[in-house]
């Protein structure tokens, strides 16, 4: 019987499109309840129309992760719909770039204001209530950005999802003891539509990716991945096991990692992924 999801009651805050969404409806389809929240309302309904046209329970919130009030209340709805949580998602951010000498302050305070923070804000709400209720499951989003060096075309991205990561794995040490599980979903390369719009600081610049060994991977894809990892009670949930080599190699020569992916740059591999047409006709599913 499936226990992570079956009967529970989740919230998913940044489930309005994309692997937020997916997410959702994954969940849904194991047995969970899901409350979808997002900045944007009309998106955050959609996402929970789709969940109950598949006859699972859902409700949408607006949240803004920057305002406390706006998360608490987010927070306070979905458990006054469903009862206590017993599964919640930190999925927000936003994604820019440009060279580093191109970023301006105002841009890094931004990104780990909603990256960062936007979690700390929800975490410091839930896990109080988790730690007296005995139980719970918290997952925040990460990437491979965070894990190893490629991304010198969004420096202060990397930054913020490294710290993600860093606070997942030790959230997740201090809270066993209390009966609850935490779970770090790492994205590599995934189909998404959240680049389109996305803020550039700098002309003429190159997006480097996390390497051209990878394939890109569906939004569906990712969905499973986490929820088997989270059925399994795993911590660090990539998209993709070739992570797994990749870090092995830089904990060998940190140094010679980096000046590695300096000389492939530098011959002109920015670490593009390979895409599949299955995966891009995925988008539009």
């Amino acid at each position: 019987m499936n226990k992570t999801f079956r009967g529970k009651h989740a919230l998913i805050i940044g489930a309005g499109q994309n692997i937020g969404r997916r997410i959702a409806q994954e969940w849904a389809r194991r047995g969970a309840r899901v409350a979808v929240a997002d900045i944007g309302k009309d998106a955050a309904e959609e996402t929970a129309e789709t969940l109950r046209t598949m006859g699972a329970e859902s409700i949408a919130l607006h949240c803004d992760v920057l305002d406390e009030d706006s998360v608490l209340a987010t927070i306070d709805g979905a458990e006054s719909a469903f009862g206590p949580l017993d599964i919640h998602m930190n999925n927000a951010g936003i994604l820019s770039g440009g060279n580093p000498e191109d970023i301006p302050l105002g841009a890094w305070q931004q990104m780990f204001d909603v990256n960062l923070f936007g979690m700390v804000r929800a975490n410091n709400v839930i896990v109080p209530r988790m730690i007296e209720r005995g139980g719970g499951h918290i997952v925040n989003t990460a990437s491979f950005a965070g894990l190893y060096p490629f991304a010198a075309s969004r420096v202060h991205y990397a930054a913020s999802k490294a710290a993600v990561l860093s606070m997942s794995e030790n959230l997740a040490l201090y809270l066993m003891q209390f009966g609850i599980k935490v779970s770090c979903l790492c994205p590599g390369p995934v189909m998404t539509s959240s680049t389109q719009g996305m803020k550039h600081f700098s002309e003429d610049y190159v997006m480097r990716a996390p390497g051209s060994h990878l394939f890109v991977k569906t939004q569906q894809e990712t969905a499973t991945v986490l929820s088997d990892g989270m059925e399994q009670g795993r911590i660090v949930i990539p998209t993709h096991d070739e992570l797994w080599a990749t870090l092995e190699e830089v904990a060998k020569d940190p140094d010679g990692f980096i000046k590695k992916k300096h000389e492939e740059f530098l011959a002109g591999d920015p670490g593009k992924p390979g895409i599949t047409q299955d995966v891009i006709d995925s988008i539009n599913e």
